[in-house]
């Protein structure tokens, strides 16, 4: 969103509120019959007006928000930091938060406080962007990554006692690669599945990780996705300063290369039951308008 301004945001949307009620009726088409989502991170310096930000969202057909914790992602999420004020905020556009990011450290110092946080919103999905603090970033051991996997079904134990689904994301950690195996398919095989769902990141095509052949092989492990879509037909841009390859730029949702008919498909019969567009303002409104034309 880089350019747009606060102001600027609330007065380009000011006519999508306007349109909220043609956006309910989008929904009906929205892919597996759910409500949409939208991570707020990409859009978090929106947040310092959040009544202003939930009811543009609500504008253009958005019901479902994905937070990110207060807790531990520092102080431009502290505008959520009162959870029932938020719930209410929510509800009073007619949406909720279901599910919400929280950093693997504060579930290390701090989990029942996030806990808390999460019941006075009505989460009930709590997510872990990656599990590389401390187990070697992006370039882990296999030693590291059974470490990870334990202290996370810990973490997963706990949450579950509490009536939380604990989920798992996907990011450097997750897609690196360890004695020749993908990390990331080792921590569906080291995690525990009663315990730990799955959210897929969808851009993670440009690192070759395709989720329809994911929620094909690994049926029940998954339930939620992040959606991005990336045009892997554009050069590909050089390698970033880790070393890691460059990442082809991100497009709207049925803009890109992104199979979204077969996605849909194979996350209905794998059990995905949520989904978030995880893209700027500007791809966000283009994303949502294109996923109440498709329908799976």
């Amino acid at each position: 969103m880089t350019g747009l301004t606060r102001r600027e945001f609330i007065e380009r949307t000011g006519a999508a509120a306007g349109f909220l009620a043609a956006g309910m009726r989008g929904l009906a088409a929205a892919p597996l019959g759910l409500p949409i989502g939208s991570q707020v991170y990409p859009m978090r310096h929106l947040l310092k007006d959040f009544p202003a930000f939930v009811k543009a969202m609500a504008g253009i057909g958005v019901t479902r928000l994905e937070l990110c914790s207060p807790i531990g992602y520092g102080t431009e999420f502290q505008p959520l930091s009162n959870g029932r004020e938020v719930r209410a905020i929510l509800a009073d556009h007619g949406l909720k938060a279901e599910s919400s990011h929280f950093s693997l450290a504060e579930l290390r110092t701090s989990q029942q406080k996030s806990i808390d946080w999460a019941r006075e919103v009505g989460i009930t999905q709590m997510v872990t962007a990656t599990l590389g603090d401390g187990n070697g970033g992006n370039t882990p051991t296999l030693d590291q990554v059974k470490r990870a996997a334990e202290e996370y079904n810990a973490i997963a134990a706990v949450a579950a006692a509490a009536g939380m689904q604990q989920g798992l994301h996907n990011e450097g950690f997750e897609s690196s690669t360890v004695d020749g195996r993908r990390t990331y398919d080792l921590l569906l095989e080291l995690l525990d599945p009663a315990l730990v769902k799955f959210q897929f990141q969808m851009s993670a095509i440009t690192a070759g990780f395709v989720g329809a052949e994911y929620f094909r092989k690994y049926p029940g492990r998954f339930n939620s996705m992040h959606l991005q879509d990336v045009d892997m037909n554009a050069p590909a841009p050089p390698p970033g300063p880790n070393g890691r390859p460059g990442r082809r730029p991100q497009v709207a949702v049925g803009r890109g290369s992104i199979d979204w008919v077969a996605t849909f498909t194979a996350a209905k019969a794998a059990g995905v039951r949520s989904y978030y567009v995880e893209q700027n303002w500007e791809l966000t409104e283009q994303s949502v308008a294109y996923l109440k034309t498709l329908a799976v």
